[in-house]
This record gives C-alpha cells, sequence and structure tokens, in this order.
C-alpha cells in the first residue's frame, strides 16, 4: 500500500476530520532547510499534521534532552539532576541515567531528521515510524487495529518518557530491531500544552507498521462497531 492509497483508507476508517499522520525518518537531505524550532520541539513536531515540514538538526534542536531523544548528541550531564530536582519526574539523578542507558540511543551520524504528513510522501524508503496525533475516539480504532493480529503483552505500551521520546527515540528503536509494538505517548507535562488538549501521540515503528498495512482492511475499522465512532470523530453525533 502506497502513502497515497493509505491516506485515502486512513480518512475512510477515521473520516476527514482526522489529522493525518506523520512520518519521520534520518537523511543526509533536509526536507525544510529553513526550519525554526522552539527550545521544546513538540509544537513544532505537531505543526506537521497541518502540512508543514519539519527538519531538526542539531543546529536547530536546543533542547539538552531533544538532542538526546533526537540522536543528534549524548545526554548532557545537568540533565539527570534538572529531571529529578527540577522536574521531579523521577526519585533521583541516578534513576534518570539508568533509565536513559536502558534506552538503548544510538546517536546518529546523519545529519537531518526529517518530519512530513503521510500525503506528502512518495514512498515508504527509509521511514523510522509513523505517528499520530490522537484522540480517545481515533486512539479506540488504532488499538483495536494493532491489536488485530498481535496479541503480545506490549503490543501497545507506555513508558516514563518526555515528549520527543515518545514521538521520536521508542520508535526509532524498535523499528531497528524488527520490533511489533506500538508506543503510546504525550503524557509529559512539560510537553503537553504545545499539543491539544484532547490528544495523545501513537508511534507505530515502520517495522511494525508495514505488517499493519495488510491488515487495516480486515481489521475492525470497517466494520459496524467502529462506524458508531466513526460518526462521532466526524461530528454526526455526539
Amino acid at each position: 500500500m502506497t502513502p497515497q492509497q493509505f491516506t485515502q483508507k486512513f480518512r475512510e476508517a477515521f473520516s476527514e476530520v482526522a489529522p493525518l499522520p506523520i512520518a519521520f525518518w534520518y537523511g543526509d537531505t533536509a526536507v525544510n532547510p529553513e526550519s525554526r524550532v522552539p527550545r521544546c520541539m513538540i509544537g513544532a513536531i505537531r505543526k506537521v499534521c497541518e502540512g508543514n515540514s519539519l527538519t531538526l538538526s542539531t543546529e536547530n534542536v536546543q533542547c539538552g534532552g531533544g538532542g538526546l531523544y533526537t540522536a543528534f548528541r549524548p545526554m548532557p550531564e545537568r540533565v539527570p539532576l534538572f529531571v529529578s530536582e527540577t522536574e521531579h519526574y523521577k526519585q533521583s539523578p541516578e534513576q534518570v541515567r539508568g533509565y536513559v542507558e536502558s534506552l538503548g540511543i544510538e546517536i546518529t551520524d546523519k545529519p537531518y531528521l526529517n518530519f512530513v504528513r503521510v500525503d506528502e510522501l512518495q514512498s515508504w524508503q527509509s521511514v523510522e515510524a509513523v505517528v499520530f496525533f490522537a484522540t480517545p475516539d481515533i486512539l479506540s480504532g488504532l488499538c483495536t487495529w494493532a491489536f488485530y493480529d498481535n496479541d503480545a503483552d506490549d503490543a501497545v505500551v507506555t513508558k516514563f518518557a518526555s515528549g520527543c521520546a515518545a514521538v521520536v527515540s521508542f520508535a526509532t528503536t524498535e523499528n531497528r530491531k524488527g520490533g511489533r509494538s506500538c508506543f503510546l505517548g504525550m503524557f509529559d507535562p512539560s510537553a503537553r500544552p504545545l499539543v491539544p488538549k484532547n490528544e495523545l501521540t501513537f508511534a507505530v515503528p515502520m517495522s511494525r507498521f508495514s505488517q499493519m498495512l495488510n491488515t487495516m482492511s480486515v481489521s475492525a475499522l470497517y466494520q459496524k462497531a467502529f462506524s458508531a465512532v466513526r460518526r462521532r470523530i466526524n461530528g454526526e453525533i455526539k
């Protein structure tokens, strides 16, 4: 299924009003070399759903954690203390260090991390993951679809994460090991004000998304139970 075919199927399943997902990949060419990014990149990433392509690099990613979770730079020494004693997201700096080490983030050798809306993709080649910004009703469909052919306990998971880790890091690592987990995220209080209040993220590594493309048409997305949810997504019922 091509990106254009998927876009049509997605709109059929979730209605025209559902935000189209975005795709990202590392590369040697910038899709938008003029990208400007606030200190927290999450707002800029969310705008990709509106058709604004984004390129991140070590030059425009200013946040220390963001540089780590986009795999441009190692974790700054100050981050564990900040996360534990300023933000109070973890009990101790040692806990932060141990958690980050467990993630297995590999610093990229590519200069750019590109984000585009899926309808602007020419192919799925080189894509690391597809990310949905989704309301609870849309998440209902995405999770149901992900569970269709996967009974594993980690078919859909959520973990402690900054917004950028939930969007980029987990799915990238999962894709590179050929994994099948999808990642529910955007619980980070620091990032939440930068996305609509009723949205979370659902990140699917390309290793898993390529499988899900084959089950989309036969999943519950096009059956009676989800049709009522689709009508509510579309504003036809409350």
